[in-house]
C-alpha cells in the first residue's frame, strides 16, 4: 500500500506544477504533444478495451500469477542495476528474490518472497546515480513518457531484459505483449485521477519528471534552488 500512497500523492503533487508554454524542461513540447495525442488515440482504441478484457475475462488468480511471474523477470533487472549503483545490500535481497522464486515459486509464478522487500531500479535510474542528468522531456511512441537520459535507460534495459533477450520472436513477443497488457490493465481503476484535469499532458509530463527524480534519489531529492531574490529575503 505504501508505493500506491507515494504514488497517488505525487499525482497530486503534480497538478499543482507549472504548465505553462516554453517550459525549460520540455523544450519540444509541440512535437511531445503530437505523439501524446497519438499514443492517447492508441490507447483508447486497442490498449484500454483489451486491458479492459483482460480484467473482465482472465480470472483474478491467474491475473496474480502472471503478474508474479513478470515482477521476477523484472527483479533481474533490478538487481543488476543495484549492483551498478554499489547497493548492494539491495542487490542481496532483490537477487535472493529473483532465486528463491524462481525455484520455489515455481519459475516466479509464486511470490515466497513476500517478506523480503522489492526495489523499484532501472538503467535510467543508475545514470541519474553517476551523475547523468534528465535532459529534455520526450514523449515516446507506444512507450509514453521519458526523458532522453530515460530513453536511453530503455534502450540498457532492453538489452538486459529476460524477454527482449528470448532468441524465440513468438515467445518473446508474447511475453512482451502479455506484460503491457497487464501492467495497463492495473492502471485502470486509478484513471479516475485524470477525470478533472485540464491540460492532461502537462499533468502527465510534470508527474512524471518528479517521480523520476524521487526514484533516482530515493525518496530523497535535494531541495530545488532559491532564485536570487528569495535568498536575498532569507538573508
Amino acid at each position: 500500500m505504501k508505493p500506491l500512497f507515494a504514488f497517488l500523492v505525487m499525482l497530486s503533487l503534480a497538478g499543482c506544477a507549472s504548465t505553462s508554454p516554453g517550459d525549460p524542461k520540455d523544450p519540444y513540447e509541440a512535437y511531445n504533444r503530437k505523439v501524446f495525442a497519438f499514443n492517447d488515440s492508441l490507447d483508447k482504441t486497442v490498449l484500454k478495451p483489451v486491458a479492459q478484457g483482460y480484467n473482465s475475462y482472465l480470472p483474478a488468480p491467474v491475473r496474480t500469477l502472471l503478474d508474479n511471474f513478470f515482477s521476477n523477470l523484472e527483479d533481474v533487472t533490478i538487481t543488476l542495476n543495484d549492483l551498478l549503483q554499489l547497493k548492494f545490500k539491495q542487490a542481496a535481497s532483490d537477487g535472493s528474490r529473483v532465486l528463491i522464486n524462481t525455484t520455489f515459486g515455481i519459475f516466479g509464478l509464486i511470490n515466497v518472497t513476500e517478506r523480503l522487500e522489492k526495489h523499484n531500479e532501472d538503467f535510467g535510474q543508475t545514470l541519474g546515480y553517476w551523475g547523468v542528468e534528465s535532459g529534455p522531456y520526450l514523449m515516446l511512441p507506444f512507450f509514453g513518457p521519458s526523458s532522453a537520459r530515460d530513453g536511453i535507460g530503455l534502450a540498457g534495459d532492453g538489452l538486459t531484459g529476460v524477454v527482449t533477450n528470448i532468441p524465440d520472436v513468438t515467445t518473446r513477443n508474447s511475453l512482451f505483449i502479455t506484460d503491457k497488457i497487464g501492467e495497463r490493465a492495473a492502471l485502470i481503476k486509478h484513471e479516475s485521477t485524470l477525470d478533472d484535469v485540464s491540460d492532461r499532458y502537462a499533468f502527465i509530463r510534470d508527474f512524471y519528471l518528479a517521480r523520476r527524480q524521487n526514484l533516482v534519489y530515493d525518496g530523497d531529492p535535494p531541495r530545488a534552488q532559491f532564485n536570487d531574490e528569495e535568498d536575498e529575503i532569507l538573508e
